[in-house]
């Protein structure tokens, strides 16, 4: 249960601890976990340590951004739905804000040949790889689900396609069901939360409605701001894993249309590295070069919107869920999915638009090697190699 204070303005104070989070929470979305509970857990004692253990738990297992996920259910525990958007506004603004001044500055500059633009390209080799090697070691640490990851890789590049995805999600929870058995789930308290069954039936209800329904209205009544409100929310709807998954799935939405280059999507990535919050807000910056600021809002809202739906949705009936062990493996076999998905996304489109030259691929490592061996903060690992790749157009 949560535990509230005397604060006569629970909104504002919610606004006002997520926007601090949203300030200052650089290196992704497991970083991004760690700030929550040092703010939320230890100093601000709003949950305890079994119930922030228990939402990260379901966050991680809906699709969607899961850091913005914990921070919004924990909006949603302390003051019901304006709770939830006021954790949101928090911790997203500053991000979104600083990446739609990055889009605007972009149009003054030929993205092609930008050495420094050429440099955020780079360095997104370097966190996807990261990110690569750091799930593998949690998500698919043994040979069964080692395997899945490769397989899912593999059909991945061979099958490039966003329901392709879906279904092999599918197909790996379903795998997981039946031959990733576990009989172990530890007990945790009751989360408490105001949101009532029926209104979580809604929730779903209009998650489901939209998914199902955006992409009929796009087809019978064809409108540009229909079809990109439909390819954000759909992405934000069926990206499992969060952050850096969302890659190859945004890339499939917005390249193959003519919405942006492909170089102008890994500029754009790679700057969001270099900002504090959740990596969704790229979808800022993509909404921007699309249809300025106009692009940038219904970007944002429709990419965050299913986070919303199925937070609402899942609360009520999440204590019931989690403690079924036919949960916990359908949940190992999509983790393992994900790592190959991701493994797919750092060889296309990251590595192939990236990497071309031997200076490249020596930029690339060292921003690894900052990252992985010295711990540098992501924002510095920007900077390094947006200098690095100005210099490899100078002298190379």
């Amino acid at each position: 249960m949560t535990q509230r204070t005397n604060s006569n303005s629970p909104i504002l104070e919610i606004l006002g601890a997520s926007a601090k989070l949203g300030l200052t929470s650089f290196g992704g979305p497991i970083a991004h976990l760690s700030y929550f509970r040092d703010e939320y857990v230890n100093r601000r004692k709003w949950l305890d340590e079994k119930s922030y253990a228990d939402l990260v738990a379901l966050c991680q297992f809906l699709p969607g951004p899961a850091s913005s996920q914990v921070g919004i259910s924990i909006g949603m525990m302390r003051g019901g739905l304006l709770g939830g958007i006021a954790s949101w506004i928090g911790f997203t603004l500053p991000s979104a804000l600083a990446l739609m001044i990055f889009a605007y500055a972009l149009k003054n500059y030929d993205v092609g040949n930008a050495g420094w633009l050429h440099g955020l390209m780079i360095v997104a080799v370097a966190v996807v790889a990261q990110a690569v090697w750091g799930m593998a070691r949690s998500l698919a640490p043994d040979r069964t689900r080692g395997t899945i990851a490769i397989l899912t890789a593999v059909v991945t590049l061979l099958w490039p396609s966003a329901y392709g995805q879906l279904i092999l999600i599918a197909a790996a929870g379903l795998f997981g069901r039946f031959f990733l058995a576990t009989s172990e789930v530890p007990e945790t308290p009751r989360i408490g939360i105001s949101i009532s069954r029926r209104a979580a039936m809604f929730a779903w209800i209009l998650f489901f409605g939209l998914l199902i329904g955006l992409p009929l209205l796009r087809a019978v009544f064809p409108s540009y701001w229909l079809a990109v409100f439909d390819s954000f929310f759909r992405v934000g709807s069926l990206v499992f894993g969060g952050g850096h998954v969302v890659l190859p799935m945004l890339q499939a939405e917005v390249v193959p249309p003519g919405w942006l280059t492909d170089s102008q999507f890994l500029a754009g990535y790679g700057a969001a590295q270099a900002v504090p919050g959740p990596l969704f807000t790229f979808s800022v910056y993509l909404g921007t070069v699309m249809h300025g600021w106009i692009g940038a809002m219904i970007a944002l809202i429709a990419m965050f919107l299913p986070s919303f739906l199925l937070v609402t949705g899942a609360l009520p009936f999440w204590d019931a869920v989690r403690r079924r062990p036919n949960f916990q493996s359908v949940l190992k076999g999509i983790n393992a999915a994900v790592v190959g998905i991701l493994l797919a996304a750092l060889f296309n489109p990251v590595w192939m638009k990236a990497i071309h030259t031997p200076y490249d691929f020596c930029l690339a490592i060292a921003a690894f090697g900052l990252l992985m061996l010295w711990k540098l903060p992501p924002w510095l690992i920007v900077l390094f190699s947006a200098a690095g790749g100005y210099l490899i157009s100078v002298f190379s």
